[in-house]
C-alpha cells in the first residue's frame, strides 16, 4: 500500500520511515499498556515486533485492554497481539513469546532488539529488564499506570532510572489499589511510543534522567528529575 504512511510524511521523512521499517522492538507485556503500544508501533511502521506475555485474557481485562474481547477470553494475549498486528499491518514481522520474562530467559528474549518497551505490572520484572537492557546496551522505555495516573521515562543503558523511581523493597505499584480505567493505558502507551520514535530516529528531546508524571484527575503533567 503506497499510501499507508502518507500521513506520516509531514513529520517522518521517507528515510526515517525506512529506519522504522528496519527497526526491531520488543514489547514486554501484551495487556493494558502493551496492546496499545503494539497497535501504535504497527500503525507507525516499525517493521519487526516481538510481543512477550505468558498470560491469558479473562473478564477483568475487558474494561481497558485493547486486545481483550468477549470472543477471545482464555486466549493467550501474545497470540491475540499477533492476530491484531497482522490485521492492522501485514507488512510487519511479528514474533511472539508465550512466556513470562524472568531472570533465566530475559537475555535470550531481549537480545538483538534495537529497543525494549515496558508494558509490565511487576516492578521486579522491570528491574530485570533494566539490568539486562543495560548489559545488552539496549535503550528501554519505561511506562506505568495506576487509576488516573501514569508515568513515562526513557532509560538509556547505564541510567538505572528505576533505582530512583522505586524503593528496593517494593514490587507492585499503586495500580493494585487504584485499578486502571480504559483511558490511562491508551495515553501512557502513546507517550511511550512517542519516546520510542525519538530513540529509533535519534531526534527530539528524550524524557531521560527525569520522569513525566501524568495526573489526569487534575489535568496536570509534570516532569520530575530523578535523584536518589
Amino acid at each position: 500500500m503506497d499510501n499507508r504512511y502518507s500521513k506520516n510524511k509531514k513529520m517522518i521523512s521517507q528515510q526515517e520511515q525506512e529506519m522504522l521499517k528496519n527497526s526491531r522492538v520488543c514489547v514486554v507485556g501484551c495487556g493494558g499498556l502493551g496492546g496499545y503500544v503494539l497497535e501504535l508501533l504497527a500503525r507507525l511502521g516499525v517493521g519487526q515486533l516481538t510481543a512477550v506475555d505468558g498470560d491469558r485474557f479473562d473478564q477483568t481485562n475487558l474494561n481497558r485492554q485493547l486486545l481483550s474481547l468477549e470472543s477471545n477470553l482464555g486466549e493467550y494475549k501474545a497470540v491475540a497481539a499477533k492476530k491484531r498486528i497482522e490485521d492492522v499491518n501485514s507488512e510487519i514481522d511479528v514474533d511472539i513469546i508465550i512466556e513470562f520474562l524472568n531472570e533465566e530467559n530475559a537475555e535470550e528474549i531481549l537480545l538483538g532488539h534495537d529497543l525494549i518497551i515496558d508494558a509490565l505490572d511487576s516492578i521486579n520484572t522491570r528491574r530485570i529488564v533494566q539490568e539486562k537492557a543495560k548489559a545488552l546496551s539496549i535503550p528501554f522505555i519505561h511506562g506505568a499506570i495506576a487509576g488516573w495516573y501514569g508515568q513515562v521515562c526513557t532509560i538509556m543503558p547505564g541510567d538505572d532510572s528505576l533505582d530512583y523511581l522505586y524503593k528496593s523493597d517494593v514490587n507492585h505499584g499503586e495500580e493494585k489499589k487504584l485499578g486502571n480505567p480504559s483511558y490511562t493505558p491508551a495515553l501512557v502507551a502513546s507517550i511511550e511510543v512517542s519516546e520510542a520514535t525519538k530513540v529509533l530516529l535519534d531526534k527530539g528531546e528524550l524524557i531521560r534522567n527525569e520522569v513525566l508524571y501524568v495526573d489526569l484527575l487534575e489535568g496536570e503533567f509534570h516532569k520530575l528529575p530523578l535523584k536518589k
